[in-house]
């Protein structure tokens, strides 16, 4: 991947931003585990790390400590036996690890990575994923989903110098992985079209450059959709590179604008709400999936059948609100409501540009019957029921999804437009 040509055609950006990338290599080869010592010695990457990984990842990455060792990595170890989710508690478990070592080696894909990166960020030290499996988005983020009290909160983190993915290894990952990454990246639709929408509501900051590199990721990866549950090298590859462009997105932005909306927000609640009854809660890429699916159906429902607005001041009903939410969640949920996004809505303003979100939505998302074509053909969930979600959670998250972050999204300005979610399902 040409980072350099990525930030040279950024220079000058009409958007008014600089826009700079940690990560300086990203090796998505064959066979490059073998190399991977070589690899990170040749770029400078400190010898004495901390290597974390579990079970699962490190047997998929068979020969890469053999690797480090022949290079002369000095290894410090953390293997967990399986790591789902990224909570708090494995942060600190990371931070206590990191004084006596100069850099930070992340074998696996999500909850892991986002454990490292924010160590790695904490503590200034250097950072490297090697990944086992296409399965999410984050590979080159700089923010990290931490779980806090059952609530799971965006972190500040690390973007990675060096991303390094075998595709041997990428094309062996189990289907159910290699589809939950293809969920997640569906839903960028999403992610730029609640960007542009906010951009023209209360001005938020918006690059069309930055849209334009993740949407670029997103066309790579639905152009496998049909390979994704093959054992096959180059689509692995592709996904992997899609995903990481993704990643970049985020950091060019400064912001995780790019590659989620409503439906990442619908796929933490379930996951929140799953967390305080001790149940697990599928894959984030596959929840991902699934309730991009329904966000993207009832948007365009939205625009076709909303044709004319006359919005109110937000009469959200805080008691419901709170009531939607465990009791060790409140305090969280709160803080990002103290002031709510929508004080920021004019509703004239939201009145006047009505006609134009129609249009953004038509024009950016996939119809619901190629979304679901190409869902399908990627092996990927589709339905609530595949990922044990019940009519009633579905319902619940639907409408109280939105407050879980202080950003403006369709689904929180329902209130004020005085409709409601579950008219549009359908």
């Amino acid at each position: 991947m040409d980072l350099e040509k990525i930030l040279h055609d950024l220079q000058n950006c009409p958007c008014g931003k600089k826009h700079t990338l940690v990560t300086k290599i990203v090796e998505i080869s064959s066979g490059v585990t073998h190399r991977t010592g070589e690899l990170l010695a040749g770029a400078g990457f400190p010898k004495k790390v901390l290597l974390v990984a579990d079970d699962n990842t490190l047997r998929a990455s068979a020969g890469l400590l053999e690797s480090l060792s022949a290079a002369g990595y000095e290894m410090k170890k953390l293997i967990y036996p399986d790591m789902k989710y990224a909570r708090v508690e494995q942060v600190r478990e990371l931070l206590a690890l990191c004084p006596d070592v100069d850099g930070i080696i992340s074998v696996g894909s999500g909850s892991l990575n986002d454990l490292c990166r924010v160590a790695a960020f904490q503590t200034q030290k250097r950072f490297c994923i090697f990944a086992t499996a296409p399965s999410m988005d984050g590979f080159a983020s700089d923010t990290a989903p931490i779980i806090e009290n059952n609530f799971k909160t965006s972190w500040k983190a690390e973007q990675p110098e060096i991303i390094i993915a075998d595709t041997k290894i990428l094309a062996k990952a189990p289907v159910e992985l290699k589809a939950a990454g293809f969920g997640d990246m569906v839903a960028k639709y999403l992610g730029i079209l609640e960007w542009r929408i906010s951009n023209l509501i209360i001005d938020e900051y918006y690059c069309p450059a930055v849209a334009g590199i993740t949407m670029k990721g997103v066309e790579k990866v639905i152009s496998l959709a049909d390979k994704v549950t093959l054992e096959d090298e180059e689509s692995a590859g592709g996904i992997m590179e899609g995903l990481v462009l993704s990643g970049i997105g985020m950091k060019l932005a400064a912001s995780s604008r790019p590659a989620s909306g409503a439906e990442h927000l619908l796929s933490h609640y379930w996951e929140c709400y799953k967390l305080a009854r001790g149940i697990w809660s599928e894959y984030h890429g596959k929840k991902v999936g699934v309730a991009t699916v329904l966000i993207n159906r009832i948007y365009h429902n939205i625009a076709e059948r909303v044709t004319d607005i006359d919005p109110i001041p937000d009469p959200t009903d805080w008691d419901k609100v709170r009531a939607a939410y465990a009791p060790e969640q409140i305090e969280d949920l709160m803080k990002l409501n103290n002031p709510t996004v929508t004080d920021e809505v004019d509703p004239a303003r939201l009145k006047e540009v009505w006609p134009e979100i129609r249009r953004l939505i038509k024009e950016t998302l996939p119809s619901d019957a190629e979304l679901m074509r190409l869902m399908k053909g990627a092996g990927a969930a589709t339905e609530p029921a595949d990922i044990a979600i019940s009519p009633e959670l579905l319902e619940t998250g639907l409408r109280y999804h939105a407050y879980m972050r202080h950003r403006l999204m369709l689904t929180r300005l329902l209130p004020m437009l005085q409709l409601d979610v579950m008219d549009f399902v359908k």
